[in-house]
């Protein structure tokens, strides 16, 4: 694997606060390793930890872009949400934003025949066909369009399953990281104190509540993505 140096500070992750975990009762032991203190009822994350795990992330990232690999990115809650967007936007990845639905990869096939219809009634719009219909049946198809939107707007052009899926706090996100489990789909996970770090193949210990170290993490991934996508750019 490439080893490349990707301007991980401790300094810059105590400003986005990814030190700060959860409170001392809502924690899984398993975190221990990753915990270097315990504040006003708070765990601290070992932040020297997290940078070897980041950087391990990144490198492995890098790896898989410059081969040509396909990413998705999910990270379903409030404070999650529009920065997932933006990062996989960004680096040309694939992502899930809003709401997983069950089965998104383990029943791949129904989730080609939704992400077909979409792109159907996508052209039906832009075509200006739907508004030809009668005023109902445009209605019904336009709302059936929005959902789509909403939940399957991020992975529109993915035809076929990721080779590596970036998860966003792996206790919310538990159902798509069973979904990648079972797939063998390789998994980084965000986790914070809660988590089990031994679910994903990359866990890298964060504070996943916090907008700034969301951002900080996914802006590191994606980074090394971008990078790695220029190397396959030049030498295919």
């Amino acid at each position: 694997m490439t080893r490349r140096y990707w301007n991980i500070n401790l300094e810059e992750m105590m400003k986005a606060g990814v030190h700060f975990g959860h409170g001392t009762r809502k924690w899984n032991p398993r975190m221990a390793p990753y915990i270097s203190a315990k504040r006003k009822g708070i765990h601290i994350t070992n932040l020297t930890k997290t940078a070897r795990v980041l950087s391990e992330a990144c490198d492995l990232v890098f790896d898989a872009a410059s081969r040509g690999k396909q990413f998705l990115i999910v990270g379903t809650k409030n404070k999650a949400a529009d920065s997932v967007a933006r990062a996989a936007i960004r680096a040309r990845c694939h992502y899930v934003n809003k709401k997983w639905l069950g089965g998104i990869l383990t029943n791949w096939s129904t989730t080609e025949t939704r992400l077909r219809k979409f792109r159907d009634l996508r052209m039906e719009q832009k075509m200006g066909r739907l508004n030809r219909l009668p005023k109902r049946d445009a209605a019904m198809l336009k709302r059936e369009l929005s959902h789509l939107q909403t939940y399957l707007g991020g992975i529109k052009y993915m035809t076929g399953l990721p080779d590596i899926v970036i998860i966003v706090d792996q206790h919310e996100e538990y159902t798509a990281l069973r979904e990648c489990i079972t797939l063998g789909i390789p998994t980084i996970c965000l986790i914070d104190t809660n988590c089990d770090p031994d679910l994903g193949d990359i866990s890298i210990p964060a504070n996943d509540d916090a907008i700034a170290s969301i951002r900080l993490i996914l802006n590191k991934l994606v980074f090394a993505i971008c990078e790695g996508r220029s190397s396959y750019i030049i030498n295919p």
